[in-house]
């Protein structure tokens, strides 16, 4: 009389090594596309710096060290690739708040750091505010989105220092946000105006001096 529950080719829940070798592979092979992928954008964020949103998508590919084939692979046209490269500063400034707030010894260092950061993505995005205003739908969403991610992070980094008696309260991130930015508008323009030093005075007046 045969064993019930099947031999060793497998019952409903068997699961060969094959399969788990399969899904192995499919995670690497993903994770590969992925850091990739945060490659050319930080490549294409270092260029746009330098050059400007216009910059060719030869220079791009050539401090990427892949061809230009591959970046229209993953962004056919110069507007996605550039909702991308803001999207993904977008991404790491609001990740560095909660990693600052960990990380360094006081809540006030954290803002002051964070801040710090801020004011690069506002001060090297250079070409990005006109690119902005340009007819095209896929750049409408770019500024809630901005908006959606870094208030709530500026917001913590604000209401953590105000528990910690280091800045007055009632600061909400937004009207800092407004205010650094501010401050940086010319920056890109004018190389006598120091955009992070009068940032700095500003985040400074925070303190509280009682």
């Amino acid at each position: 009389m045969p064993r019930s529950g099947g031999s060793d080719g497998g019952g409903s829940g068997a699961v060969n090594d094959g399969d788990e070798g399969a899904g192995r592979v499919v995670r690497s092979e993903r994770a590969d596309a992925r850091r990739n992928k945060e490659a050319l954008l930080g490549a294409a964020a270092a260029v746009f710096v330098a050059s400007g949103v216009e910059a060719p998508v030869r220079d791009i590919a050539a401090r990427a060290g892949v061809g230009v084939g591959t970046i229209y692979r993953h962004f056919p046209t110069r507007a996605d690739l550039i909702i991308a490269v803001y999207r993904h500063q977008v991404e790491a400034c609001a990740e560095a708040g909660p990693a600052l707030l960990a990380s360094c010894p006081t809540p006030y260092a954290a803002l002051r750091r964070w801040i710090d950061l801020f004011v690069d993505f506002l001060v090297t995005k250079h070409g990005l505010a006109a690119v902005l205003q340009s007819d095209n739908a896929g750049f409408d969403t770019l500024h809630a989105y901005f908006i959606d991610r870094l208030v709530p992070v500026c917001d913590r980094l604000l209401a953590a220092a105000a528990d910690s008696g280091e800045i007055h309260s009632g600061l909400a991130g937004l009207e800092l946000m407004r205010g650094v930015g501010n401050l940086c508008i010319g920056a890109g323009s004018d190389p006598r105006y120091d955009a992070r030093r009068m940032v700095g005075l500003l985040v400074d007046g925070l303190r509280r001096t009682d």
